[in-house]
């Protein structure tokens, strides 16, 4: 079993950055391929981005590509999203999971999630 807990949220101006992490405990992520993903007020669940096991191979999405990085320190067993450039529409919660699947981009690929952080980006 994998607990997760984002931390990081809050609200940013447009054109501002913000840093999550994603803090695992219970088992090491090292063996697992994470993700994170958002859900904005009346949407359902976006894929965000993914990186592989070992951090050699990341996924994002076109609406975050260039914007945002993904990496992780699995000494620390943690997960972070660097996100530049924030825009308005960036605003949602923001999750992160883990998944045994190293390709997965969908909610179903990922076993474990956390709760989630707030991230508001006001214009």
């Amino acid at each position: 079993q994998v607990q997760l807990a984002e931390s990081g949220g809050g609200l940013v101006q447009a054109g501002g950055s913000l840093r999550l992490s994603c803090a695992a405990s219970g088992r090491t992520i090292s063996n697992y391929a994470m993700g994170w993903f958002r859900q904005a007020p009346g949407k359902e669940r976006a894929f965000v981005v993914r990186i592989s096991w070992n951090g050699g191979s990341t996924y994002y999405s076109d609406s975050v590509k260039g914007r945002f990085t993904i990496s992780r320190d699995n000494a620390k067993n943690t997960v972070y999203l660097q996100m530049n450039s924030l825009k308005p529409e960036d605003t949602a919660v923001y999750y992160c999971a883990a998944s045994t699947d190293p390709l997965g981009v969908r909610s179903v690929s990922f076993r474990y999630w956390g709760q989630g952080t707030q991230v508001t980006v006001s214009s």
